[in-house]
C-alpha cells in the first residue's frame, strides 16, 4: 500500500525512507535508492548495496559501479540515460546476499519504481538480481543473454540478465560473455 501510494519517485523515496519493513534499514548507513535519470528507456538492477553504496546512498559508485559505466560507455551511455537500483534498498551486513524476506519486502517499492520509470528494457545484474527480477531459479550463466518479458504491475518490458560487474572484476575471463550481452542491448536500444 505505501509503494501504490507513490505518485512520484521522490514520493517513493520518500516512503522508502520512512519504511521499517526491511530488516536491512537497521543495520546500514544510508537508503541506497538510484542513480542516474529519473526517467529512463533502460533500467539496470542489481542485487544490493555494498560498502562504498552504504556510504555515498546511491548504487554501483564502488569499483564494480565503475566497471558498470565503462561498460555502458561502451555502449554509447552515460549515467544520465540509465536508471540504475538494486532488488534492496539497505546494505546487507557483510556484503552477503539478500534474504528471501529482505527482498520480498522490498518488492513492492520496486515494482513501483519500474512502473515510475517506465523503462522500454530491463538489464537484471547478476544471478540474485536475475532470479528476483525474472523470477526464476536457474543460474546466472543459463539466464544470461536471453530476453524476456516481465510483467511488473500493469506494464510489461523485455529483461536480459548478465553478470555482474563484481563478478567481471573476479573474473575477467567472462567480460567476452558480458561483451556479447552489452551489444544485445545496444541492439535492442537502436531498434
Amino acid at each position: 500500500r505505501i509503494a501504490r501510494k507513490a505518485e512520484s519517485l521522490e514520493a517513493l523515496g520518500d516512503a522508502l525512507a520512512a519504511f521499517d519493513g526491511c530488516t536491512l534499514k537497521a543495520t546500514a548507513t544510508k537508503l541506497c535508492f538510484y542513480r542516474g535519470a529519473p526517467t529512463a528507456r533502460l533500467m539496470l538492477i542489481g542485487e544490493a548495496p555494498g560498502r562504498e553504496e552504504d556510504l555515498e546512498g546511491k548504487p554501483f559508485v564502488g569499483r564494480a559501479g565503475q566497471l558498470l559505466d565503462k561498460m555502458l560507455k561502451a555502449i554509447d551511455l552515460t549515467e544520465a540515460d540509465v536508471h540504475i537500483a538494486n532488488v534492496v534498498y539497505w546494505r546487507p551486513p557483510g556484503n552477503r546476499t539478500p534474504t528471501p524476506q529482505e527482498t520480498l519486502a522490498c518488492r513492492p517499492f520496486l515494482e513501483r519504481q519500474i512502473e515510475l520509470v517506465r523503462p522500454q528494457f530491463i538489464v537484471a545484474l547478476g544471478g540474485s538480481a536475475a532470479k528476483e527480477v525474472l523470477g526464476v531459479s536457474d543460474g546466472i550463466m543459463r539466464l544470461r543473454g536471453k530476453w524476456r518479458d516481465i510483467k511488473i504491475g500493469n506494464i510489461t518490458v523485455p529483461a536480459l540478465a548478465t553478470l555482474h560487474p563484481a563478478y567481471l572484476l573476479r573474473t575477467p575471463d567472462a567480460k567476452q560473455k558480458a561483451w556479447l550481452d552489452l551489444l544485445a542491448i545496444k541492439a535492442r536500444l537502436d531498434g
